[in-house]
């Protein structure tokens, strides 16, 4: 009798708990598993990446104050300037070119063709190859290309610039990449009675051939007082003009003097700046250069920096010996130049 007892407690307690467990099976069963949440947008990069600049943004043109991409979004370009041709031009390869856009993540790059100090008026042969090899390398790898006559006194040589550009714009006129830069850093002569005149000289040249691409001129004082400019403009559609700035010299003053030209409706494009001082030279100002960074990000400014270069020297980016044909490890960059490409790679992300 106890046993029999004992039994059947033991079957009710064994049918009650098989009963719980069939019912959470059931449960199971029916439930699917919730799904993974997606990946969040990271919010400290939100830049798109850009595989091809020219195929991304086309034909840019100017409108206001901005530049637009052919379908009318504002753009902004981020590169490197190559320094002086004839003196550090072993940079002026189509290697050099590929690397800055795969690894350094640019949208552009800019041939500084010198002009005087042994350039291109003593040798124009060699240093207009240096400027096409340039050029070319850029169209093949989809960035947009400064092509700059760099020169200080580029009114004493008006005649051999309109040659120039004349050529460049029937070589290049129908390549969306391309940009000219007619006159580098004019000293602190006339806005109206100098600069002014030499770049309608040049920009008739240019739109004989290329009714097109973006014209940039220089402004006075090493291109720094673009006010005066935006008091008396140029005639004529897509022109732009250079503000540059080197970061531990020219501070808030000067970003906002570029405001206040902005404001009365010109273009601005830093064809060249540095994060040392205005010699190239100097202490690394992180903190000016970050505050222009954002300058240029708020208002859309398009900028290269000085220089993809190996002289030894405070904005260099390269040290001395860096090879010709990129693929540059970190050891071989400096302090400048490593700040520079990690500003580039976050705004041009890789996909």
């Amino acid at each position: 009798m106890y046993s029999l007892k004992k039994y059947l407690i033991l079957l009710v307690v064994l049918i009650f708990t098989a009963g719980c467990g069939s019912d959470n099976k059931e449960e199971a069963a029916v439930v699917p598993n919730p799904p993974k949440p997606p990946s969040p947008t990271n919010p400290t990069n939100p830049n798109p990446s850009v595989a091809n600049a020219v195929a991304e943004y086309g034909q840019l043109r100017v409108v206001g104050n901005q530049i637009l991409s052919a379908s009318n979004k504002p753009v902004q370009l981020r590169g490197m300037s190559l320094f002086w041709s004839q003196w550090i031009g072993k940079y002026y390869t189509p290697e050099t070119v590929k690397w800055l856009k795969d690894d350094w993540r640019s949208t552009l790059v800019r041939a500084a063709m010198a002009v005087d100090n042994d350039g291109y008026l003593k040798n124009p042969d060699a240093e207009k190859q240096k400027v096409i090899t340039v050029v070319d390398a850029a169209i093949a790898e989809g960035l947009y290309v400064i092509i700059d006559w760099h020169d200080h006194e580029a009114e004493k040589h008006t005649d051999q610039a309109k040659a120039f550009f004349s050529e460049m714009a029937q070589r290049y006129g129908d390549k969306p990449n391309v940009i000219y830069e007619i006159y580098n850093e004019p000293l602190n002569v006339s806005w109206t009675g100098v600069i002014k005149p030499y770049a309608e000289a040049v920009i008739a040249e240019i739109r004989k051939h290329d009714p097109d691409n973006i014209v940039v001129v220089g402004t006075r004082n090493w291109s720094q007082d673009v006010e005066a400019v935006a008091n008396n403009p140029i005639a004529g559609s897509n022109i732009a003009y250079t503000l540059h700035f080197y970061a531990a010299t020219h501070k808030q003053w000067l970003r906002d003097a570029a405001q206040r030209a902005l404001n009365k409706g010109i273009a601005l494009m830093v064809t060249e700046y540095g994060t040392c001082e205005a010699s190239g030279d100097g202490y690394l100002d992180v903190t000016e250069t970050k505050a222009w960074w954002k300058f240029l990000d708020d208002n859309k400014i398009s900028w290269a920096n000085w220089s993809l270069a190996d002289k030894q020297e405070g904005t260099a980016a390269l040290k001395p010996g860096a090879s010709p044909s990129g693929r540059w490890p970190e050891s071989q960059i400096t302090p400048s130049g490593m700040l520079v490409r990690t500003e580039l790679i976050a705004k041009n992300p890789k996909p």
